[in-house]
C-alpha cells in the first residue's frame, strides 16, 4: 500500500512539474507577445492622462481605476474571445474591425488637433453634435466612457499584435498567454498613470515635509515640472491617438492590396535610417510615426465634417427613437 501511495505522490508530482513547465512557458509567451505590442502600449500610456485633466485631485485615483477596469473587462471580456474566436472561425473580419476602431482614433486625433488650432471653430462642431450643459458628474461619466472607448481601440491592436506573436497552437495555452499578457499590460499602463498624475502630489509633500534641503528642492522642481510635464503628455497622447489610427489604416490597406500608403512609410523610415546611422533604429521609428500621423490626420479631417453632419444627427435621431429609462424614487 504504501508503494501504491508513494508512486501517486511521484504521479502528482510529475503533473505538478509539467504544470509548472506549462505555467512557466505561458508566463514567457506572454511576456514576449507584449513585448511585440510595445509601441501600442506606450501610445495607449500617453493617451489615457489627458482624459484625467481638469478634475479635482480627489478624484484623479477614482477616475483611473475605473478606467483601468473597464480595460480589463474590454480585454478579458470582450477582446479576448472575440479575437480567439475571429482567429478560428472568421480570420478575414479582424483586418476590416481593426481598420474601423483605427478610424476612430483618427477622428479623434484630428479633432483634438482642431480644437488646439481653432478652438472657437472646435467648439462649435462640438456644440453641433451635442446641446445639452452637463454636470461635473455627469462629465467625468462621459470622460471614463470616452477614456474605456478609446482604450478598447487601443487595447483590440494591442490583443491582435499579442496574438499574432503567440507561437503555440494549443487553443487553451493561447487564450491563456492572452489573458495573462493583457491583465499585465493593464496593470502597467494605469500603474504608470497613476504615478504620474500624483507626481505633483509627492512633490508637494516633499517639498513642504522632506527633512533635507535637496529634498525639499526636488519636491519643488516636480511641483513646477509636472504641469509643464502633462501638458506635453497631452500631446503625446493626441499625437500618439492619430499616428496609432493612422497605422493601422496603412496596414488595413496593405492587406487589401492597397500598398501605396505602406510604401511611402516604408521609403521613410529606409531614408531616416540611411541620413541618421547613428540613430537608425530612433530614426526610422520617428519616420514612420510621422507619415503614420499624417496618414491618420488626413483621414481624421475628413472624418469630422461625416461625423458633425452625418453620424451625430442619425444617432441623435436613433436615441430618441428609444424608450426614456424612468428614474424610480429611492
Amino acid at each position: 500500500m504504501s508503494v501504491g501511495l508513494l508512486a501517486f505522490l511521484d504521479d502528482v508530482a510529475g503533473l505538478v512539474k509539467v504544470a509548472a513547465a506549462s505555467l512557466d512557458d505561458i508566463a514567457g509567451q506572454a511576456a514576449k507577445a507584449s513585448a511585440k505590442a510595445a509601441g501600442a502600449v506606450i501610445d495607449d500610456a500617453a493617451v489615457t492622462p489627458s482624459y484625467i485633466k481638469g478634475f479635482k485631485a480627489e478624484r484623479e485615483l477614482p477616475i483611473v481605476g475605473r478606467i483601468a477596469w473597464g480595460s480589463v473587462k474590454n480585454k478579458l471580456i470582450f477582446l479576448l474571445p472575440a479575437a480567439l474566436l475571429l482567429s478560428v472561425f472568421l480570420p478575414w473580419l479582424i483586418t476590416p474591425l481593426l481598420m474601423i476602431g483605427g478610424a476612430y482614433l483618427c477622428y479623434e486625433g484630428a479633432e483634438k488637433v482642431f480644437h488646439l488650432f481653432a478652438p472657437h471653430e472646435a467648439e462649435k462642431h462640438e456644440a453641433s453634435i451635442e446641446h445639452t450643459a452637463i454636470s461635473p458628474a455627469t462629465l467625468e461619466e462621459r470622460k471614463i466612457a470616452g477614456a474605456i472607448k478609446t482604450d478598447f481601440i487601443l487595447s483590440a491592436e494591442i490583443m491582435t499584435i499579442i496574438l499574432s506573436a503567440i507561437e503555440v497552437d494549443d487553443f487553451w495555452s493561447r487564450a491563456a498567454i492572452l489573458a495573462l499578457a493583457g491583465v499585465g499590460i493593464t496593470v502597467v499602463v494605469y500603474g504608470a498613470v497613476a504615478l504620474i498624475i500624483k507626481a505633483d502630489d509627492v512633490g508637494l509633500w516633499l517639498a513642504n515635509s522632506a527633512r533635507t534641503g535637496f529634498g525639499r528642492a526636488t519636491g519643488r522642481g516636480i511641483v513646477i515640472a509636472m504641469p509643464v510635464f502633462m501638458q506635453a503628455l497631452s500631446l503625446i497622447g493626441t499625437a500618439a491617438m492619430t499616428w496609432v489610427g493612422g497605422s493601422i489604416i496603412a496596414h488595413g490597406l496593405y492587406e487589401f492590396g492597397i500598398s501605396g500608403p505602406e510604401h511611402i512609410i516604408e521609403a521613410a523610415a529606409h531614408w531616416a535610417e540611411g541620413a541618421f546611422p547613428a540613430i537608425s533604429g530612433l530614426a526610422g521609428w520617428l519616420a514612420t510615426a510621422f507619415v503614420d500621423f499624417i496618414i491618420g490626420l488626413a483621414l481624421g479631417a475628413l472624418l469630422i465634417p461625416v461625423v458633425g453632419y452625418a453620424i451625430s444627427p442619425v444617432w441623435a435621431a436613433i436615441k430618441k427613437m428609444l424608450p426614456k429609462r424612468t428614474k424610480t424614487a429611492a
